[in-house]
């Protein structure tokens, strides 16, 4: 391990140097132990259940199948992150390390900037592994410039990019790198869709399982979008472009096995009725909110049985907003999952914590799971609006932005979703809500989120929306309690005036300015790190992780 500490006073001048290098030895150990307990700390552990008696005896059947399809995405997830997995797990003999390295998928740590934990490694690969790790920018640039065609097979979601024979670079499809995986969870899919009684479901699994042997997406995603009632869902597949931090080009296996709440989906489901509205309403100037959501957008709440991957790596998705095609999105809109029961074991073991030690005592009141609820809902019904193409004629936003792309559609959803939420309680179609307790609940979503590390996306953008509330008085620090306060006339003006600097980098494709925006502000000031010690030291974990499969359901 990194940093170990010799302390040389716990040892006495008069033992003879063998006994002192024998002793130095175990206190190695010890002091191994030790940091390797406190790394595994930063996590709770979450039992991930779910009523299946709600659920007819087929669907019941159904569950089993799609763990075990999304078990092998959580294989193929180790090769896009790191890749022999066994061979790493099987050279740690700590076993709260090797815990804590399957957390990661990994030797670095998620949650520290992906740092580094076990002897022997380096810095992450910005590519991870998909790209070579001796590869530069310039070469692949030059690689793939060299016709359409190849510049498109360089680009796409779903190719490696690895070396031929005389070392030059090439594309594999993942269809060709992970035929037999990929093989495997087809089938799975496929006999999960004979057990199937929703005919949305059945279409929609039969279409995946082809995807996964086509790397064509686009149908799968439009049956999963015509998918209405169906009580089972699973999101599987490459989804998220996250894990490659070069160029944000390509996408990581995921899966989530869902059963669906249908008592809360029902009250959730008119708000998506507004985004057509809302999108009209965006504090931008015109030409930047020319494009009209999809008019069949869902909004709907889920318990999670399984998560498997990309969204288990680290910490952990509690709301879905899928799907990424700008296309489909533009065609259908997009669906929005919010994990209720992940959703819940988080605010009540970690925002509730960290509010009660750094939110200003009179405003703890405003500190409620309905405005989390919301304030995460609304953050993935927010990816609807504003705009997926840019208008300098550089295709999609997330192609021009390059790695900047999706902390930048992270921070646009966050702050939009606010916007949301302001706009739906004016309006009176938030019933019983209190804008005040959707912003104080959300300034402690961020100190929680800014735990998360300048790895992830999330984390970044939080930490990018903190300091430009800081330059716009949106809160303050009161250096006698050490606590926050929020200032709720500057953080509404300040919604606006981010919500304006993010639309128009995405709609002009700048990556330059989006570049410079998070290099400038997406910065953890010595305050700010002395305070996320703090509550650290107080014990508050980062993240959950899960007891989760059918030993668990049972």
């Amino acid at each position: 391990m990194k940093k170990r500490l010799v302390k040389i006073a716990l040892f006495s001048l008069a033992i003879a140097i063998s006994s002192c290098q024998e002793e130095g030895k175990e206190m190695e150990n010890v002091d191994d132990a030790t940091e390797s307990s406190a790394l595994l700390a930063k996590y709770t552990p979450v039992r991930l259940t779910t009523d299946l008696a709600v659920l007819t005896d087929r669907q019941r059947e159904m569950i089993p199948l799609l763990i075990e399809a999304a078990q092998i995405m959580d294989q193929l997830f180790w090769q896009d992150a790191y890749g022999d997995r066994e061979a790493l797990l099987n050279s740690i003999e700590d076993p709260d390390l090797r815990r804590f390295t399957e957390i990661n998928y990994g030797p670095w740590d998620r949650l520290d900037g992906d740092k580094p934990f076990i002897d022997g490694f380096g810095p992450k690969p910005l590519g991870a592994n998909f790209y070579p790790a001796d590869m530069s920018k310039e070469e692949f640039e030059q690689a793939s410039g060299q016709s359409d065609e190849l510049g498109e097979a360089f680009t796409s979601l779903y190719t490696l990019i690895r070396r031929d024979d005389a070392g030059k670079l090439v594309p594999i499809a993942y269809r060709e790198a992970y035929a037999e995986e990929v093989a495997r969870v087809a089938e799975k899919l496929k006999a999960a869709s004979e057990l199937a009684e929703d005919p949305g479901l059945k279409t929609y699994l039969v279409a995946r399982a082809d995807a996964l042997l086509s790397d064509e997406y686009q149908p799968s995603d439009l049956a999963w979008m015509d998918m209405k009632e169906n009580a089972i869902d699973v999101v599987i597949g490459p989804i998220e472009t996250y894990e490659d931090k070069l160029f944000g080009y390509k996408a990581a296996h995921s899966a989530y096995v869902l059963v669906k709440d249908l008592e809360w989906s029902q009250r959730l489901a008119r708000y998506t009725e507004f985004l057509p509205e809302l999108q009209k309403g965006l504090p931008v100037p015109e030409q930047y909110k020319q494009e009209e959501p999809g008019g069949e957008s869902q909004l709907n709440a889920y318990d999670v049985v399984y998560y498997a991957g990309d969204c288990n790596a680290g910490s952990k998705t509690i709301a879905i907003n899928l799907t990424n095609d700008p296309e489909v999105q533009l065609q259908k809109g997009a669906r929005r999952l919010q994990l209720k029961n992940a959703m819940r074991a988080k605010f009540d073991m970690i925002l509730v914590p960290i509010a009660e030690f750094l939110i200003a005592e009179d405003q703890r009141k405003h500190i409620t799971f309905d405005a989390f609820f919301q304030n995460t809902m609304f953050h993935e019904v927010a990816h609807g609006l504003g705009i997926k193409n840019t208008l300098t004629g550089q295709g999609a936003v997330r192609t021009a932005l390059k790695e900047q792309a999706s902390a930048f559609e992270e921070g646009k959803a966050d702050i939009l979703g606010l916007y949301m939420i302001t706009q739906l309680i004016e309006r009176g179609e938030l019933e019983d809500a209190d804008f005040k307790d959707n912003y104080v609940t959300f300034m402690a979503g961020i100190i929680r989120s800014i735990r998360f590390g300048s790895s992830s996306a999330h984390g970044r953008a939080n930490l990018m929306r903190f300091n430009y509330f800081k330059e716009q008085g949106a809160f303050s620090r009161d250096p006698s309690t050490s606590t926050y306060r929020v200032d709720f006339d500057r953080m509404a003006e300040a919604i606006d005036s981010l919500s304006e600097k993010i639309l128009t980098i995405q709609g002009d494709g700048d990556y330059d300015a989006a570049k410079a925006m998070m290099e400038r502000l997406g910065r953890l000031d010595e305050q700010l790190e002395s305070d996320l010690a703090r509550i650290t030291a107080q014990g508050i974990p980062t993240d959950i992780i899960f007891d989760q499969g059918m030993s668990v359901l049972q």
